[in-house]
């Protein structure tokens, strides 16, 4: 069952409010901050903000995925070293066992090279289009004109067991794309880029109706 979506005024998200005004604070940092008090105040959201500005100049939000090397290392360790020696040790039902634990390790193992093959991945969201990775580390990321996104969500109890909590949901039509909790430094980036789709995707079907309602008025006249 999917949980209900999420709105503006969602006590699951936060109000609305209090992050635009956080974003304009953020905003005049810079010009009262100087020297080591300025560094201090931008922190890695500021730098993140100034990254979205410099790779898009209309860019309302950048949020980059975090990937832990750490536990791509320890599965493939645990998965290839204790698979091989089930299989070594003990009989057949070990030795399924055992093959099944070198699977993950090896797959666990490919995803491990892909951290050091491509960058984990940015979410960024623009006036007119919006970017998502299809996943960690992975290339050729998907990029659709903001009016394709349908809704955005969260899941926090129909989750998969693979999956951490709650998992962020953008809807692209039929298709729906899923950014689990692990992907983020905190979950308050997940808050941002919901506000952020919602502010866009308010925008746009706002602009759409305006230019219904022209339309039907050039047709009446």
């Amino acid at each position: 069952m999917r949980s209900k979506p999420v709105s503006q005024s969602s006590p699951e998200t936060g109000d609305a409010p209090r992050e635009e005004v956080r974003e304009d604070a953020a905003k005049e940092a810079p010009a009262k901050g100087s020297g080591k008090e300025g560094a201090r105040s931008g922190g890695a959201g500021g730098a993140r903000a100034a990254g979205a500005k410099g790779a898009a100049g209309s860019a309302k939000l950048s949020i980059e995925l975090e990937v832990s090397r750490n536990r791509y290392a320890g599965w493939t360790v645990f998965g290839l070293v204790f698979g091989a020696l089930l299989i070594w040790k003990l009989g057949t039902v070990g030795k399924y066992v055992g093959v099944v634990l070198m699977v993950i390790g090896a797959y666990r193992g490919w995803q491990l090279l892909q951290t050091f093959l491509h960058p984990p991945g940015t979410i960024l969201v623009t006036d007119d289009e919006v970017v998502l990775p299809r996943g960690l580390c992975m290339s050729r990321p998907v990029q659709v004109p903001a009016r394709d996104v349908t809704a955005v969500y969260f899941l926090r109890r129909s989750v998969p067991w693979n999956r951490s909590a709650p998992v962020l949901v953008v809807e692209l039509g039929p298709k729906a794309m899923a950014f689990p909790r692990d992907w983020f430094a905190s979950e308050a980036d997940q808050r941002h880029i919901v506000h952020a789709l919602l502010r866009v995707r308010d925008r746009t079907r706002a602009e759409t109706a305006d230019k219904a309602e022209t339309a039907d008025q050039a047709e009446t006249r």
